[in-house]
């Protein structure tokens, strides 16, 4: 080894992610993957059933589906569900304009 060499490999120490630190599981928040499944569902169910309260909490899921993804995310399906949302809110109103009426009360 050269002497003059300022380096010293006995001060060395490999670097080990934390398993409980707070930035160890950035990016691997499931809700906006929840809420954009929850959303299809409830969508289909608006469609199918005709039941407008589904469109409207199908809405809401796609909204916070899109508002809490990353940008790295698949943003196909992203909007795809948020139209599926639009079209069963609209379609729900098409097909029955009254306003609509509140199953649990």
């Amino acid at each position: 080894m050269n002497s003059n060499d300022p380096r010293r490999p006995e001060k060395i120490n490999r670097y080990k992610p934390a398993i409980h630190s707070p930035t160890a599981n950035v990016g691997e928040d499931p809700t906006p993957d929840y809420m954009n499944v929850l959303s299809m569902i409830f969508s289909m169910c608006g469609l199918m059933l005709k039941l407008k309260w589904c469109s409207w909490i199908a809405l809401f899921c796609s909204s916070v589906s899109f508002s809490n993804s990353r940008v790295n995310d698949d943003t196909k399906h992203i909007l795809s569900s948020f139209m599926l949302s639009v079209s069963a809110v609209v379609m729900s109103y098409v097909q029955n304009p009254q306003p609509m009426t509140v199953p649990f009360m």
